[in-house]
């Protein structure tokens, strides 16, 4: 259903690649989905195809451009998994909301092969989620999704900038955002105005991937589902 194509990234005299998946009619909105450490994968790239078929332009931006253009790793591959741990090391988070906000630009201006599309919202998993919570907090995204961020809870003092309709999705049992990050998160989220948290207990990190041994069917239907009631009450 998608294709790949290229976004002027911000700030630099560059472009980034990214994956469009188009809906059969007019988008009643964009959704940009932020991989996880795997790059734009077979399973982000279906993430995308299932939201064009929701009705949605969906656009999967490559976040390690800079260092590893197009790189699709398998998390289920130990030496994949590894690879990925390093371009982890090496990303620059704050480049990624430059790149969201560039995939903004190109979606509101019509400048991915589809016409122009006034709301965005923005999906994001792992260094994804992070990157969602970040893009709620410094652009004006129209609504945010993150699965399993990492380190949301080093950048609460951030969260009186998030002015639009954020959710969070938190597995209790995440070996990478352990319990005290947890308890951090909700201390410094769950009176906010405009965010929703979610727990799944007893689920780990990336139980809501589309394939692979991670994934937790029922955790992820109910995620998924609460995702898509949340997209359609702030992007129609």
């Amino acid at each position: 259903m998608g294709e790949m194509t290229k976004i002027r990234a911000l700030e630099e005299d560059a472009l980034f690649g990214a994956y469009v998946a188009k809906p059969a009619g007019e988008a009643k909105a964009a959704i940009i989905v932020i991989p996880e450490i795997f790059g734009v994968n077979p399973g982000i790239r279906q993430k995308c195809d299932k939201w064009a078929d929701a009705g949605y332009l969906a656009v999967a931006i490559d976040i390690f451009w800079r260092f590893a253009p197009g790189v699709e790793l398998d998390p289920d591959v130990e030496a994949q998994l590894q690879e990925a741990f390093g371009y982890f090391g090496q990303y620059e988070p704050n480049d990624g909301v430059k790149d969201i906000e560039a995939a903004i630009h190109a979606i509101r201006r019509g400048e991915l092969g589809a016409p122009a599309v006034g709301k965005v919202g923005c999906v994001g998993y792992c260094l994804g989620g992070r990157l969602a919570y970040m893009a709620a907090a410094r652009t004006d995204i129209s609504a945010s999704v993150g699965y399993y961020g990492v380190m949301i809870d080093a950048m609460l003092n951030e969260s009186h900038a998030i002015a639009n309709p954020l959710m969070l999705h938190i597995p209790t049992a995440d070996h990478f955002v352990g319990p005290e990050a947890q308890a951090a998160i909700h201390a410094g989220l769950d009176g906010h105005p405009k965010v929703i948290l979610h727990d799944y207990v007893g689920l780990d990190h990336g139980f809501a991937a589309e394939m692979g041994n991670r994934r937790d069917e029922a955790g992820a239907n109910l995620a998924d589902s609460r995702t898509v009631a949340f997209f359609t009450d702030h992007l129609g």
